[in-house]
């Protein structure tokens, strides 16, 4: 049997934006047998998805963690006789190593000397969608299907609101705060958007109960599901959902891939020309881009919702 070995860590914004390249991977080796190297985050959903057989667990450990690289080499090694082809399409520093590390299978990424190289200098300034499709053509794979998403979509809901309702996204990476629209302003969209009576839902972490206070304070009638949504509820959530408002983070591209109308509003920090969620069939969500996101006025994004 074929064996094949697909490489993508994180974050969940990029896992998303790679289902179109997995799907095509799938499509491509109908027979094979498909394993996903990833992060413990996502192994879950890879388990959930139609597109591997088996998920391995990389950890991301330090290079002189012997047992750990132990560990990662066996499974990048495979089965007897190894992987038939590698998709690396997370295409760092560190899983370019892993080519060697695997004994220099026949290879899609930019590891130096492998088979199947993404050969165009403009990868880095490609977005991530359009840069996986180049990639894969180059392999051999000449297309990337709409990804079927009803395995993601379809379990059941947590408690919501009547709808209509919109899903509010307030968070965004910890570490980088400029990435985050204030709450205060999520809260008056919130009071418009009852206005037009559509109820709002916030979704993200626990380190986003303050947010979703300060909004419930300007809209009494926000539900607060900060923390207590899975992947998919946030999937099946979004896709039932009017609209999706959000900061550039990961459950804004799982609400764009799901078919929600999506507003992501980005800063400085990042740029959508790279990392922009996408919808279903590759069109790309609403994007505001304000420098410095305190400077995006509520009337900008109300203005933007259908």
């Amino acid at each position: 049997m074929t064996q094949v070995l697909v490489i993508r860590l994180g974050a969940l914004g990029d896992f998303v934006l790679s289902f179109p390249a997995f799907a095509a991977i799938r499509a491509h080796h109908p027979d094979a047998r498909i394993t996903l190297l990833t992060t413990p985050p996502y192994a879950d959903l890879a388990r959930r998805s139609p597109w591997f057989d088996a998920i391995g667990l990389d950890e991301r450990s330090r290079w002189w963690n012997l047992r750990a690289m132990a560990r990662l080499r066996a499974t990048l090694r495979g089965p007897a006789g190894g992987f038939n082809m590698v998709y690396d399409l997370q295409t760092s520093r560190r899983t370019t190593r892993y080519y060697f590390i695997a004994g220099r299978p026949p290879w899609s990424g930019i590891a130096p000397g492998c088979s199947h190289p993404h050969a165009n200098w403009r990868r880095d300034s490609m977005h991530t969608l359009e840069r996986q499709r180049d990639q894969l053509r180059m392999a051999g794979i000449a297309d990337l299907p709409r990804p079927a998403l009803g395995w993601l979509t379809g379990g059941p809901l947590p408690d919501l609101p009547p709808r209509p309702y919109a899903v509010l996204v307030p968070g965004a990476s910890p570490h980088r705060p400029a990435k985050r629209w204030p709450p205060e302003r999520f809260g008056a969209l919130a009071s418009r958007l009852m206005e037009r009576g559509i109820n709002s839902v916030i979704i993200g972490g626990r380190e986003e109960a303050r947010a979703a206070a300060i909004i419930q304070a300007d809209s009494p009638d926000a539900v607060d599901l900060t923390g207590s949504t899975t992947i998919p509820d946030i999937a099946a959530i979004a896709a039932r959902a009017r609209v999706a408002v959000g900061n550039d983070t990961g459950p804004m591209h799982l609400a764009a891939a799901v078919g929600c109308h999506s507003v992501v509003l980005f800063s400085a920090e990042s740029d959508p020309a790279l990392t922009a969620p996408r919808g279903p069939n590759g069109g790309w969500a609403t994007v505001l881009h304000a420098p410095d996101l305190s400077d995006l006025p509520v009337e900008r994004v109300a203005a933007a919702l259908p």
